[in-house]
């Protein structure tokens, strides 16, 4: 019983993902990036990470993550910086005109952050996350134990 209302939990959070994903690559477009770029140039504004750390992070590949920061280095949104910590894994810094590109995503999500969020209460957007945050752990041990 538990097992078919969870299943039902993960299927639609796999769909919401995908809606998400959609409506991320809508605010994204008119700075011409996609919802993976902005993941990779909001990481970039840190400074302080490699693209493997960034990979991490967003529980993404680490080559996809190469991939997508190779191109947006070719576009000069975001460069490569020596790592003190190793010599091999360069740190991934925002530029300028990454960090313009950003900020236009982010003026856009910001308000339609605020045009859904106003559709919930507080309390249920937490205890949604809350729920997410605690299966994502418990995947997150899973992975850990069988890897």
């Amino acid at each position: 019983m538990e097992g078919d209302v969870f299943s039902t939990f993960a299927i639609t959070a796999l769909r919401l993902a995908g809606h998400l994903t959609a409506a991320g690559d809508r605010l994204a477009k008119p700075a011409g990036q996609t919802s993976a770029r902005w993941q990779v140039l909001a990481a970039a504004r840190r400074g302080d990470m490699s693209v493997a750390q960034i990979a991490r992070a967003l529980g993404l590949a680490r080559q996809g993550v190469q991939r997508l920061a190779d191109i947006l280095e070719s576009e000069g949104l975001i460069a490569y910086a020596d790592n003190p910590q190793h010599q091999r894994a360069k740190l991934v810094r925002l530029t300028a005109e990454g960090g313009a590109r950003l900020g236009a995503i982010e003026i856009a999500q910001a308000g339609w952050a605020n045009e859904l969020g106003a559709a919930f209460t507080t309390a249920e957007l937490d205890a949604a996350c809350a729920v997410m945050m605690r299966v994502m752990q418990m995947l997150e041990g899973d992975e850990a134990a069988s890897g």
